[in-house]
């Protein structure tokens, strides 16, 4: 079972804060700019599906991959309710596997920070290349070892909405490498009591010189290194950063 089946239930009331709709506008900009304005995109660990239902809604036909069938689920059910006609297949990323290949990817909300074996995000990588045509564009966001050093550390947050209290817990685990786990408080208003579940999985931050050397060695050409939300330079101080890469001819 993936990490996040369980927080499938809990996980769109507890990222409401996310402004799908500004990201998806600002990723459509830049997949507009590198030549994507239309055609097949891939959105790849797409959790609930709603940044891959606000880039339907953009005129992309949309493939939604994720490893947690929970979260897919909720996905297939809200791109129903929006009357999308999206494919969603339960996949890792680094056992991408699709049927044809794809004008654009897009990764988003630190997912490949997710991959914290350096070989499954190359083979991730890979797979992305394979599957990319030729001057197809790869857009994804990271988080930085900034925020992992001196942001979640060894910190703690709560969230919190209507349904559900969540204690996030950070852990440093090597230089890279941060250890998270999330307790969930649900509530049961029929006993007026709580019940507790718990995730737990680590995030690994990559400097920028290894991730331009990955996407270079599977064929991708990094055309731009950019802020969270708009197509700057990053701070030095940045707690994500969006990188956008075009595919060449790599055949791999």
């Amino acid at each position: 079972m993936s990490s996040y089946d369980r927080f499938a239930a809990y996980y769109d009331a507890l990222t409401d804060d996310v402004q799908y709709a500004r990201r998806a506008a600002y990723l459509r900009d830049l997949l507009s700019r590198f030549g994507v304005r239309d055609g097949l995109v891939l959105d790849l660990a797409c959790g609930t599906g709603s940044m891959t239902i606000e880039m339907a809604g953009h005129g992309y036909d949309m493939i939604g991959v994720d490893a947690s069938a929970g979260m897919l689920s909720v996905a297939q059910q809200k791109a129903t309710d929006a009357g999308c006609n999206i494919l969603f297949l339960c996949q890792r990323m680094q056992q991408l596997d699709l049927y044809g290949t794809v004008r654009g990817t897009i990764c988003t909300l630190d997912s490949l920070n997710h991959l914290t074996d350096e070989a499954d995000l190359r083979e991730t990588v890979r797979r992305v290349s394979l599957f990319t045509e030729p001057g197809g564009v790869f857009v994804f966001d990271v988080n930085t070892p900034y925020k992992h050093r001196a942001v979640l550390a060894n910190n703690s947050f709560v969230r919190e909405s209507d349904d559900v209290f969540c204690v996030w817990q950070s852990e440093i685990s090597g230089s890279d490498t941060v250890r998270i786990t999330l307790d969930f408080f649900e509530r049961d208003e029929d006993k007026d009591v709580y019940y507790r579940s718990t995730e737990q999985f680590c995030e690994r931050s990559y400097d920028l010189q290894l991730l331009r050397e990955v996407l270079e060695t599977y064929g991708f050409e990094v055309s731009g290194v950019f802020d969270e939300f708009a197509p700057t330079e990053p701070a030095a101080d940045a707690q994500r950063i969006v990188i956008a890469a075009i595919k060449g001819d790599y055949h791999g």
